[in-house]
């Protein structure tokens, strides 16, 4: 009888902690390296902020299975968990009380994956060889070796940086200690920090917006709090979602809030602002489009950039990857989920097929398989490693068939094209009035508004 197949999976979040449940359903071994001192490290970065999916489409169904041994008891199906309880009464659960945790290395960071005995350029017999994974655990360099491997380490320590064009503004490394990336709890652990300050966040996406809306909240417990949200882009609506409509009713009700906040006035909006450069000026730092009399700056006391995230790929240099040249995801996935395509739509259940690699038994899986798309579901991550694990124990069957139902995920924004409800540039929004907050950031900006009311 030969011996089970070992699986290296990179990464103890949601989506690697599902890898291993199914790969141990297999009959073969996981082996999961998570570069932080505990799992689910990015997670508890964002512990405060709640989930746009109920529970229901946030536990994967052979984690489910291993926990059902230990006497768990699953949360309220239709709850929204945030981050904390994700942890709390899943994540932690699933990695201490069942058969998982001797198969968990933590303070793990992942340095390099090869080939044994083959660099990148080297191809007879490489598919036969197996991969060797090098960590750091503190205790120097560590080495382990699997037959496959799956890299679920996510994008979350790799966020996009403040500037317009992909690279880090002029100034933005000497600025670092008045920037955070992401979506800080500024309600919360935060709060001293921002309370009463100055705040700018950039960025047009759900983190941007929730941390906003925070901000806005802070500021009515802290008056001196002033938000202001630079936008890339020349439409707000774009960031306020479809209201009613959206079939993720949390992003729905977040979007709508934030509208109502932006039309009242509580957050400054700064328009077509595409940083360039952050420079000290005393305590303060200046967020400029341009040098010189050509750009336009604004005083902040703290820069919250809320941008996105890219992956790390810098540890799989010397495998055979092949990547979309825009999105950095899998080839095959690219057209399904290219945001310059689709806004927040059902992306269909996808697996092994479009995530396999040039690099026999090597695969991308949870939100790194998306590169730098920015709108990603749980639930698809677990049907990912459901079918790649089933791709690993050679069931060809199991690999290719479609075991999930995705929720109908939105509208996520609203086509700018004038119709019937169209007025001062911007269609209405359910629950909200888009023109009325035309007419505010008219006001805003000195000008008499377009007369909506």
């Amino acid at each position: 009888m030969s011996e089970a197949k070992t699986v290296a999976i990179v990464g103890a979040g949601p989506v690697g902690l599902a890898a291993a449940a199914h790969v141990l359903e297999r009959g073969l071994r996981p082996i999961v390296l998570e570069a932080g001192n505990s799992i689910g490290h990015a997670v508890r970065q964002w512990g405060h902020v709640q989930l746009f999916s109920p529970w229901q489409y946030n536990i994967d169904r052979a984690a489910a299975r291993l926990l059902a041994a230990t006497g768990w008891n699953s949360p309220e199906p239709d709850h929204y968990p945030t981050g904390t309880e994700l942890l709390e009464l899943y994540l932690e659960p699933l990695a201490t009380k069942t058969v998982l945790a001797t198969h968990i290395h933590t303070s793990s960071r992942v340095t390099d994956i090869s080939r044994v005995g083959f660099d990148k350029l080297k191809t007879g017999g490489r598919a036969a060889a197996p991969f060797e994974i090098r960590y750091q655990n503190g205790q120097g360099p560590k080495m382990v070796r699997a037959d496959a491997v799956i890299d679920a380490s996510g994008t979350w320590h790799s966020p996009n940086p403040a500037g317009a064009n992909g690279l880090q503004a002029i100034g933005e490394r000497e600025a670092a200690d008045k920037i955070a990336y992401g979506m800080p709890d500024v309600l919360g652990k935060d709060r001293a920090r921002y309370a009463g300050k100055t705040v700018a966040v950039l960025g047009a996406g759900h983190s941007a917006i929730g941390t906003l809306t925070d901000l806005a909240r802070l500021a009515e417990q802290a008056p001196e709090t002033k938000p202001i949200w630079l936008l890339r882009g020349n439409d707000p609506a774009k960031a306020f979602g479809g209201g009613a409509n959206d079939k993720l009713a949390a992003r729905g009700e977040l979007g709508a809030a934030f509208a109502a906040l932006v039309a009242a006035g509580q957050i400054k909006v700064e328009r077509e602002f595409r940083v360039s450069h952050l420079t000290a000026d005393g305590p303060r730092l200046v967020v400029g489009t341009g040098a010189g009399c050509c750009g336009r700056q604004v005083a902040v006391d703290e820069l919250i950039v809320a941008t996105g995230f890219r992956p790390d790929l810098d540890f799989v240099r010397e495998l055979r990857i092949a990547l979309d040249p825009a999105i950095e995801c899998p080839v095959a996935l690219a057209p399904l989920i290219d945001p310059n395509e689709h806004s927040c739509g059902t992306v269909r259940p996808h697996g092994a097929r479009e995530l396999a690699q040039h690099e026999p038994g090597f695969y991308f899986a949870g939100m790194k398989s998306y590169g730098r798309a920015p709108t990603f579901l749980m639930i698809t991550g677990y049907e990912q490693v459901r079918s790649i694990a089933a791709d690993i124990a050679d069931d060809q069957e199991a690999a290719e068939r479609v075991e999930l139902v995705l929720p109908e995920t939105g509208v996520c924004n609203r086509s700018a094209a004038p119709d019937a409800n169209t007025c001062c540039g911007g269609p209405a929004l359910s629950g909200v009035d888009a023109c009325c907050i035309d007419d505010a950031n008219a006001k805003q900006e000195g000008k008499t508004g377009c007369g909506c009311g």
